[in-house]
């Protein structure tokens, strides 16, 4: 098992951007695929951005493609999210998730067994 630990959440205001970092530990993070999912008030979790083991592939919602950038650094352990331009709807807690194998364009949560606490965003209008 991996264990992960996000950070970077807060309040922003419409436009504005924020990172999020997503630590682990425990297991080689190498080894697993990494994704972002989201979950805001009253709503079912959502894929946000997946990556591959050494970064070289990645993986957006429609809803985020052009603003929000996934990426690692297994040197440091640590998967990121940065997002620009954000939007009210945008507003959700955030989550990072690990697995090992999964195909690119699989965006379900099931499919991923290592979570994170969540780190809330919120974006204010």
């Amino acid at each position: 098992q991996v264990q992960l630990v996000e950070s970077g959440g807060g309040l922003v205001q419409a436009g504005g951007s924020l990172r999020l970092s997503c630590a682990a530990s425990g297991r080689t993070f190498s080894m697993y695929y990494m994704g972002w999912f989201r979950q805001a008030p009253g709503k079912e979790r959502e894929f946000v951005a997946t990556i591959s083991w050494i970064g070289g592939t990645t993986y957006y919602a429609d809803s985020v493609k052009g603003r929000f950038t996934i990426s690692r650094d297994n040197a440091k352990n640590t998967l990121y999210l940065q997002m620009n331009s954000l939007k009210p709807d945008d507003t959700a807690v955030y989550y990072c998730a690990a697995t090992h194998f999964i195909s690119p364009t699989d965006i379900r949560a099931d499919d991923y067994d290592n979570w994170g606490q969540g780190t809330q965003v919120t974006v204010s209008s």
